[in-house]
């Protein structure tokens, strides 16, 4: 196994992976445009884990300058329970750090909690919850661009 950075070309093998895991819910947050605006942000991290040179696991985060977050970690499941996922945890974790992160969040489902749990994350009384309707809201505003 090899961990290294997004490449454009590993778009569809990740689609793939997010299907595949139920974890595809939102194109417009996760698919293919999206999966290249986050390689071009210098604030995130996208690494790709691939075996015999294919995908088959990758995680984003990002750090703003004071808070970093893992938005999203996915294994191929004919991969999972091999040491995959926790290695990209380990590695994001280590580039955040370098980048000068204090501390990492990440965002969980309930199923996955345990998973998190055994790599030292621990629960806090945070929720998630998302807007989807910013181009309506973007329309509407005074101060609109």
């Amino acid at each position: 196994m090899r961990i290294r950075g997004f490449k454009k070309s590993d778009v569809y093998y990740l689609v793939e992976i997010l299907k595949l895991n139920g974890q595809y819910e939102y194109p417009a947050i996760e698919g293919p445009d999206a999966m290249n605006e986050v390689a071009n942000c210098e604030a995130a991290v996208f690494l790709v884990a691939e075996v015999k040179g294919k995908p088959c696991g990758f995680i984003k985060a990002v750090y703003d300058g004071s808070r970093a977050i893992i938005h999203l970690l996915s294994v191929h499941p004919d991969y999972q329970r091999r040491g995959i996922g926790s290695t990209l945890v380990d590695a994001v974790c280590t580039e955040l750090f370098h980048r000068g992160a204090p501390t990492v969040s990440a965002t969980v489902t309930e199923q996955s909690v345990g998973f998190w749990e055994k790599k030292g994350f621990r629960r806090t009384n945070a929720l998630i919850v998302l807007r989807e309707d910013l181009k309506k809201i973007s329309a509407a505003s005074p101060n609109n661009r």
